[in-house]
């Protein structure tokens, strides 16, 4: 069973106790269930993908291009989930600390998202499951809302118009003040409800501060991984799809007066170049070769076209070669040079200080 199916089935209301004994209902999965049941479109990444994404959103060599004019979610309301384990195994090989022995390495991750029609503004909220045996799902006590036009210096708004104080900034480290999508378009702030519930806590600033930086870590590292995914699906050629048949599937289960799947839209990564093992060749020179190390993925832009070299081994020739490292993702160049206008040419702006606290992404 995926997650979106897990949280379908939430009905029992999340309520917890604060220390004076006051009952509080925060907003969880089963205050989400029907907003993703309601999703004409979940999309469900297979690990090659989940790999993919996490290797265009986290390599230092990918996190140096500015391409927020190409990005936009393409539904109003749109459901997107992967495994944890590719994920995770992405964020420890790129630096991010992970505890190898936690939960954290099962079970799905998950997010939900509201936009515009234009696709260019929105909402998301993260979901995740609990446990060995994924047998609960929780949903981010924070949400963040972007707006992919923000001009540099200035902050994006809520799409609901109803900000929720304060919000938060992250930014990421490995890229320059323009070309930071992270902290130009996003903000991060608490759900009403949780707000409202740590607001009356009465912690310290201290402890405020630790709620506040782990909180905003179960979100805020899912957004580069839905930003790659969203610019891979804008591409011209698109991703690999294909909608599964759950005809019989839920046949039976409706025999059994269980819940019925619902439909997803699964999506597997384009092929990519790989490795291909060959003899190695005779020893004609004393110089001794390189030793065999992986080399990170490199993200370079042209006009409307974003070209990756693949992350690789480099090193002895009887750890195989690479026929190829290159692949070039087109997109439709008029949309993306009419929306970096939008963005860029806008008279008379001055700088605004974000607002709220910062954060790094490392």
């Amino acid at each position: 069973m995926i997650l979106a199916d897990q949280i379908a089935e939430c009905r029992e209301p999340f309520v917890v106790l604060d220390s004076s004994g006051r009952q509080w209902r925060l907003n969880n999965t089963a205050d989400c269930a029907a907003a993703v049941t309601a999703c004409p479109a979940r999309y469900v990444l297979a690990d090659e993908l989940t790999r993919l994404c996490a290797d265009l959103a986290y390599s230092k060599g990918a996190r140096t291009v500015a391409c927020a004019d190409l990005i936009h979610v393409p539904s109003t309301a749109l459901w997107v989930e992967w495994c944890n384990a590719p994920w995770q195994d992405a964020l420890h090989r790129y630096g991010f600390p992970v505890v190898e022995s936690g939960t954290q390495w099962v079970g799905r991750r998950g997010a939900l998202i509201q936009a515009t029609a234009d696709g260019r503004r929105g909402l998301v909220r993260t979901f995740w499951t609990a446990g060995f045996h994924n047998n609960e799902a929780l949903a981010s006590s924070m949400e963040a809302f972007f707006d992919f036009d923000t001009p540099e210096g200035e902050a994006p708004e809520p799409l609901d118009r109803h900000p929720v104080e304060p919000n938060m900034c992250v930014r990421d480290s490995g890229r320059t003040a323009g070309d930071d999508v992270l902290a130009r378009c996003f903000r991060f702030r608490y759900e009403r409800s949780w707000r409202d519930y740590y607001t009356h806590g009465s912690l310290s600033a201290a402890h405020s501060e630790v709620v506040r930086q782990h909180t905003l870590a179960t979100i805020a590292v899912d957004i580069p991984m839905l930003l790659a995914f969203f610019l891979l699906l804008s591409t011209r050629s698109g991703l690999p799809q294909r909608r599964p048949d759950l005809t019989r599937l839920n046949r039976a289960r409706g025999k059994l007066n269980r819940s019925l799947l619902m439909d997803r839209i699964e999506v597997c990564a384009p092929i990519l170049p790989a490795y291909v093992a060959h003899a190695s060749a005779e020893v004609t020179s004393t110089r001794r070769g390189p030793r065999l190390h992986h080399v990170r993925g490199h993200l370079m832009r042209h006009g409307s076209e974003l070209i990756w070299r693949v992350p690789h081994l480099r090193g002895h020739a009887r750890s195989g070669r690479v026929v190829s490292r290159t692949v070039v993702w087109t997109f439709d160049g008029a949309a993306a040079i009419d929306r970096r206008a939008r963005s860029t040419n806008i008279e008379g702006a001055t700088p605004a200080a974000a607002n709220g606290n910062e954060y790094g992404l490392h």
